[in-house]
């Protein structure tokens, strides 16, 4: 079978949330089809990227993507009611390429809704449309935390982009999600549509516990830390929780470990107590030295890479409701689940003073992953998927 896929991202190399999704479907799908990928490159490693990926056998054709720029011409879109993602994520060369490459496929597979705008035009093919996450939904958290002028901003793409949401769902022959929770609002939004349940997978083999003793009061955050979610969990938890955690464990310490650091988490790292890394080569090199990992996110849907990832090294882990809802394990078994202050850091002293507890923790958070986010586990379900949805009759 002939797969299109469509990435706001070239989906190489899997060094981020997206890319770890996208670039393991593309290699599952591979193994049984020939894919074909179509993706925006939002700098010279995703151009460089491509060229691997066309070098490995996969053919990807990659569109230079300058958000900065692409954010001032979308202004227009506010006296219009399309979302401003559509302006920010339009191009008509992308569009000529999908328009090209689409004939002679079976099935065309989007990720992320505002790719699978350009395959609205072609209703005669199959077409699977995977959210990644919901992001009206996550515009509407935003909303809910940012001050006017902005706030107005977010409120209005969440509804904007749910009118667009819902036109592509009513037209795709399935909609993926990545946990029952998105799922289930979904359905409540978008009632009466396709969707089924695929989760996110982590790689057991390269994120393994480590032999090394963690170094005392070392408290660690991995992500990308010009997202804005990330920016907020983590200027919460140096500005609320640390001083409370230093407190009764006074070598405490907060390692900010992600490419991108906006000025804020920048800022954070001026302080004696918190390192910020910036870009690293590899994270578990620096998660091997921990003694604990948090998600103290505030703003979350989907599954988070960052907690399953720490899970399968056998760090102990301590996350927010929001961090943590997507990956469906047991907490107090599994990882500690706290949403204010005051507790969110009484978890972190526990794990920090209590050897024993952090090493039960550990154990179970990487017997947990093992039994359910193993990525073979986790992609017997998409042949299925695919095989439904060529099987479906198209418009």
């Amino acid at each position: 079978m002939k797969i299109l896929f469509l990435s706001q991202r070239v989906p190489y190399p899997p060094n981020r949330g997206d890319k770890i999704t996208t670039w393991r479907l593309v290699d599952r799908m591979r193994r049984d089809h020939e894919v074909q990928v179509i993706a925006f490159a939002h700098d010279d490693g995703d151009m460089d990227a491509a060229k691997t990926l066309n070098e490995m056998g996969i053919p990807t054709h990659a569109v230079r993507h300058d958000e900065s720029k692409k954010k001032l011409l979308t202004l227009p879109y506010f006296l219009t009611s399309k979302p401003l993602t559509l302006g920010v994520y339009g191009s008509k060369e992308l569009q000529g390429l999908v328009d090209k490459h689409i004939r002679g496929c079976d099935l065309a597979y989007a990720y992320s809704s505002s790719m699978g705008a350009f395959l609205l035009p072609h209703p005669e093919l199959p077409r699977i449309m995977h959210f990644g996450e919901l992001d009206s939904d996550k515009w509407r958290q935003y909303a809910g935390r940012t001050g006017f002028p902005m706030s107005w901003v977010y409120k209005r793409e969440w509804k904007t982009l749910l009118a667009f949401e819902r036109e592509v769902a009513g037209s795709f022959a399935n909609n993926v999600l990545c946990t029952p929770l998105e799922e289930r609002i979904f359905q409540e939004q978008i009632p009466g549509t396709p969707t089924t349940v695929l989760r996110n997978g982590v790689d057991l083999e390269f994120y393994h516990p480590r032999e090394n003793a963690p170094e005392p009061g070392n408290i660690a955050f991995t992500g990308v830390m010009n997202y804005y979610p990330n920016v907020d969990g983590c200027v919460w938890f140096a500005d609320e929780i640390l001083p409370r955690v230093r407190e009764a464990v006074p070598e405490a310490r907060f390692t900010i470990i992600g490419s991108k650091p906006s000025p804020e988490i920048e800022r954070l790292g001026e302080r004696p107590e918190v390192t910020v890394t910036g870009f690293v080569d590899d994270t578990r090199d620096w998660l091997r030295k921990a003694a604990v990992s948090v998600a103290p996110l505030r703003i979350a849907r989907g599954i988070q890479n960052k907690v399953l990832e720490a899970l399968a090294m056998g760090l102990a882990t301590v996350g927010t409701t929001s961090a943590t809802q997507g990956v469906d394990g047991t907490p107090e078994r599994d990882y500690l689940v706290r949403d204010d202050a005051t507790s969110f850091a009484d978890a972190v002293i526990e794990v920090l003073k209590d050897e024993a507890r952090a090493r039960e923790l550990a154990q179970a958070g990487r017997r947990f992953v093992e039994e359910t986010y193993d990525w073979e586990v986790v992609f017997r379900h998409l042949d299925e998927i695919i095989a439904e949805a060529t099987a479906a009759p198209v418009s």
